[in-house]
């Protein structure tokens, strides 16, 4: 038999057996299906593979591997999920390989991000965004802005940046050589990496505000978040206030939210509680609860805190832990179920409903809304000002708390919202490419200032890439400016963690945040206050 025909039966059957385990699924946890309900099922099976065998048979071009994949991968199967609701999923090979990646938070390589890059010519060249530091790229000596020219004596022209991140990985140990160009640099750069494990962190910056006030920035739930919170907590010492923030958050892993969660609540509160209709309903209690000294939390939430994220913050702002501040969270309340399909791909599938210790579904209506829709449109200022359709709950000290459409902040603070020109300076990678321009020539150090001699030779620097710009555009933003500046030159000189820590010193709304601390210790008060009223009014 043909491999394009091992591949297609190959294809057809992950189809199969993904239909099969929804069908199992359904057939065990419920009262058992009616004859009619699995001939039905047996029919729509039997439809399918008529109609794929049609399509092999008769389609105007042979359906070779990459069709073949696309129409099941691509097609048949995620059209079926997304049918149910917007985030049961399926994972093929390299997906799924993917998927347990992150959720472990390491995998093998060499340590650096990479991105394409336009060129004159109209081409795409792939550079380094930045590597990670400790890591084999970083102790080499890579900087950001690297162009890799070779991944052991390979090309990396026409390739995209997922087929040279491929290349640069591999088992630990092994050696790969790089070819790069810098700029400055009269010819190219040779590096000879040795491939270890590179970890990813999802607490990516941790570091004092000021003396006493803590921030942890939180960019997803994987395998070690919590013990990684813990970690920054423990090294914070004693601290009179934290801004704990989760902007971008997507989620991840369910467990880590409720450890997570664990660390700033009660012994015995709830975290979230899960309800389905195929498993018994599950609640999550915190276990230990919070050691050591009480301190005001301030959570930031955007439009993009999602899932695990959002269970984090309802389970602070039901029990009056934390003050809720920022823009509407996302709005997912479906707990997905990662089921094994084949040795490499993997189906998640919605099994539960979650809500918050008072009884909020956070899930946002998907009915009747595309994909698309669901995902990027969403208007909330509408929302904001009325919130007759949602449902109303209470915190534990009797606050008022609204279901059904993501987390509402305690306090609102906009997202800052960039003008064309600042688009502009991103789209043509200004600051990224000034900075490799500057460091050709000049060294930071950390007292390094974005001052007026700088500011000129940017400006020059945009005039000789031909990035149009007026005066009254630098000055419109001119403490952007500074920072970004400052931030990409930091991370270029000191590695990713300075760059980060820049951005985070100067962000309006962490500044913002830290100002909610009072009123955050305010809700913690209340909350012991309601708490020994209930303990008083329950004694004999």
């Amino acid at each position: 038999m043909a491999p394009r025909t091992h591949r297609a039966l190959f294809s057809a059957t992950v189809f199969l057996a993904t239909c099969a385990v929804i069908g199992s699924f359904i057939n065990q946890k419920v009262a058992a299906q009616s004859a009619n309900d699995e001939s039905t099922l047996r029919d729509s099976l039997h439809s399918f593979t008529n109609v794929y065998s049609l399509v092999e048979q008769n389609y105007a071009e042979p359906l070779n591997t990459d069709k073949t994949d696309k129409a099941i991968y691509d097609g048949a199967i995620p059209g079926m999920l997304h049918v149910l609701d917007p985030h049961s999923n399926f994972y093929d090979p390299k997906a799924f390989a993917q998927m347990r990646e992150d959720q472990h938070g390491k995998y093998y390589g060499v340590g650096m991000t990479i991105q394409p890059q336009p060129t004159p010519n109209g081409k795409t060249k792939i550079v380094v965004l930045y590597p990670f530091e400790g890591t084999p790229s970083y102790k080499a000596g890579i900087r950001p802005g690297d162009e890799i020219l070779t991944v052991d004596g390979k090309s990396t022209e026409g390739m995209d940046s997922t087929g040279v991140a491929t290349m640069l990985k591999g088992a630990r140990g092994t050696h790969v050589s790089v070819t790069m160009m810098r700029e400055g640099s009269s010819r190219p750069l040779v590096f000879d990496l040795v491939r270890d494990e590179i970890p990813r962190p999802s607490v990516d910056l941790a570091f004092l505000l000021s003396p006493g006030i803590g921030y942890i920035h939180v960019s997803s739930f994987i395998e070690t978040t919590s013990h990684e919170v813990g970690d920054a907590l423990d090294k914070f010492g004693d601290i009179h206030g934290l801004v704990l923030d989760l902007r971008g958050n997507p989620g991840g892993l369910l467990n880590e939210a409720v450890n997570m969660s664990d660390k700033f609540l009660q012994k015995g509160q709830i975290v979230v509680s899960q309800r389905g209709r195929a498993f018994p309903d599950q609640v999550y209690r915190a276990t230990r609860g919070e050691e050591g000294p009480k301190f005001p939390i301030v959570v930031l939430v955007n439009r993009n805190t999602a899932s695990a994220a959002e269970i984090v913050s309802g389970a602070l702002q039901d029990h009056d832990r934390a003050l809720i501040a920022g823009e509407t969270t996302f709005g997912k309340g479906l707990v997905q179920t990662v089921f094994q399909i084949t040795e490499n791909t993997g189906l998640a599938l919605t099994t539960y409903h979650y809500y918050t210790p008072s009884g909020r579904l956070i899930q946002r209506n998907y009915d009747h809304v595309s994909l698309y829709d669901y995902y990027y449109v969403r208007d909330d200022s509408d929302k904001a000002k009325d919130k007759s359709n949602l449902e109303v709950k209470l915190t534990d000290s009797g606050r008022t708390v609204y279901g059904g459409g993501g987390i509402t902040p305690d306090e609102k603070i906009d997202n800052l919202k960039s003008n064309h020109f600042q688009d502009n300076l991103l789209v043509h990678y200004a600051f990224f490419n000034f900075s490799k321009h500057y460091l050709a020539s000049h060294t930071v150090t950390k007292d390094f200032v974005v001052d007026d001699a700088v500011m000129q030779q940017f400006k020059s620097f945009l005039k000789d890439t031909q990035i149009e710009y007026t005066d009254a555009d630098i000055a419109g933003v001119d403490g952007w400016i500074k920072e970004s500046i400052k931030s990409e030159l930091f991370t270029s000189q000191f590695g990713q963690l300075e760059g980060l820590k820049v951005r985070a010193e100067w962000d309006p709304q962490i500044a913002k945040a830290v100002t909610f601390l009072p009123e955050a210790q305010t809700l913690e008060d209340h909350s012991k206050l309601a708490q020994k009223t209930n303990t008083a009014s329950a004694k004999p």
